[in-house]
């Protein structure tokens, strides 16, 4: 049996017509290119929210959701998210970092900005950290304050950098694009041959296609190298738009990264193992589209995962299906797979059939979203509510929390005592 745990806290964009591809295209023909580097992308993919009111308490003496809503202009949903992600950070005294950002000229706006693109700032040590990075860009030559709001406004993690080195470096980098932006001459000027002329080019020539900013400069502040080479960034970039990715998306800067760092043997090899695991070709690259990631697994890790499955008593066939329609499920640890599994099918009594009709219940947070939910169709169960079969699984996990709760508690809304024995399982430890 599991134990119930205190539940916390909780775009589609349509694909956008460029008009300058094949310009663009055409000028990294006749462009040289090198590394540029990506933030790692999340591989989160489990999800809880809270259908209860967020507490609103203080931590310091001013940081409270209603000052990110009233005094910075967060919607509430996004001061609720940053709040969150600050008081989970025991040592975070997000008063300080704001009366630090004021103190070197930060109007509201900037720090709005700073913070709805980097949260974690406001978790960073102000005195060891964003000090000093902050009084050593102010000496570089030439650096002046609205020169300094705008790039950090630009690019935040610079601020959270440990070496001035690097942070002097990206600083440089994201000044030349900002300056290349309101220069159409600007690429001219460049030394010939050099890496700040690469990375710029790079970077101005994603600009051209509708790549978003924040995704751009987010190539400049990733640890991890990603493109590099005239005709390999050149062949990526050709191949991920031809694909039909949407460049004003996340997943197109991805989905070029994961493309560019495999080789074409690679990619072939990874593609065959696919195929021997009941994928066709056409197969493989829908679900690269849905998910570039799902190429980049290693072949241990892809390996394992199909074990995994099969294991479980899921035909070849179900774990393909599954995979189709939630790549993400070929990502999980065996444990979890497991887990879930076991509890759904063994203690639930749900079939094997249903988790292949739902694969993303291997997403969900088992013990926050999974088991408080179906503790609460036991308890209706046991008292005859919901007569002596199982309701399907989406409507009870696939649903917002909120959705939930109306469904199977607050319906019962006549009944005071059962509503609140419901809300104590969903909520119990």
């Amino acid at each position: 049996m599991y134990s119930l745990k205190i539940l916390h806290g909780r775009k589609s964009l349509e694909l956008q017509k460029w008009r300058h591809l094949r310009s663009v295209v055409n000028l990294l023909q006749n462009e040289s290119a090198s590394p540029i580097i990506l933030s790692s992308p999340s591989h989160s993919f489990s999800s809880a929210s809270d259908v209860s009111s967020l507490q609103v308490c203080r931590k310091g003496n001013n940081f409270t959701v209603s000052y990110l809503v009233d005094s910075l202009g967060f919607t509430t949903k996004l001061a609720e998210s940053i709040w969150r992600k600050v008081s989970s950070e025991a040592k975070a005294n997000p008063d300080s970092v704001l009366n630090l950002l004021r103190s070197h000229g930060f109007t509201d706006s900037h720090i709005s900005t700073v913070i709805t693109n980097y949260p974690r700032l406001l978790t960073l040590d102000s005195e060891k950290t964003l000090a000093p990075n902050l009084k050593f860009l102010q000496s570089r030559e030439g650096a002046s304050t609205s020169e300094l709001t705008e790039i950090v406004s630009n690019v935040p993690r610079i601020l959270g950098m440990r070496w001035h080195k690097a942070v002097g470096r990206y600083y440089d980098f994201v000044k030349d694009i900002i300056e290349a932006d309101k220069c159409s001459n600007y690429e001219m000027s460049l030394p010939h041959g050099t890496c700040q002329e690469n990375i710029i080019r790079n970077v101005l020539a994603l600009r051209r296609l509708g790549v978003p900013q924040r995704f751009l400069f987010s190539l400049l502040t990733s640890n991890f190298h990603v493109v590099s080479g005239k005709e390999r960034f050149q062949e990526s970039l050709k191949k991920i738009v031809g694909m039909g990715f949407d460049p004003t998306t996340s997943k197109f800067v991805r989905a070029l990264c994961v493309v560019y760092q495999m080789s074409h043997k690679t990619t072939e090899e990874k593609v065959n193992l696919y195929r021997k695991l009941g994928f066709s070709t056409v197969d493989v690259w829908e679900i690269f589209k849905k998910n570039p990631l799902f190429l980049a697994l290693s072949e241990k890790n892809i390996v394992n995962s199909f074990e995994t499955f099969i294991g479980l008593g899921f035909s070849r066939d179900e774990f393909v299906t599954m995979v189709k329609h939630c790549p993400q499920c070929i990502g999980l640890s065996a444990e979890s797979v497991k887990k879930k599994t076991e509890f759904l099918v063994k203690e639930m009594n749900w079939s094997l059939k249903a988790l292949v009709s739902n694969p993303a219940v291997f997403g969900y947070n088992l013990e926050k979203r999974t088991v408080p939910r179906c503790y609460v169709i036991k308890a209706l169960m046991s008292k005859g509510l919901l007569g002596s079969e199982l309701p399907p699984l989406s409507p009870v996990l696939a649903v917002t929390d909120e959705a939930f709760l109306t469904k199977y508690v607050m319906k019962h809304d006549d009944d005071k005592e059962l509503v609140a024995e419901l809300m104590s399982i969903y909520r119990a430890s």
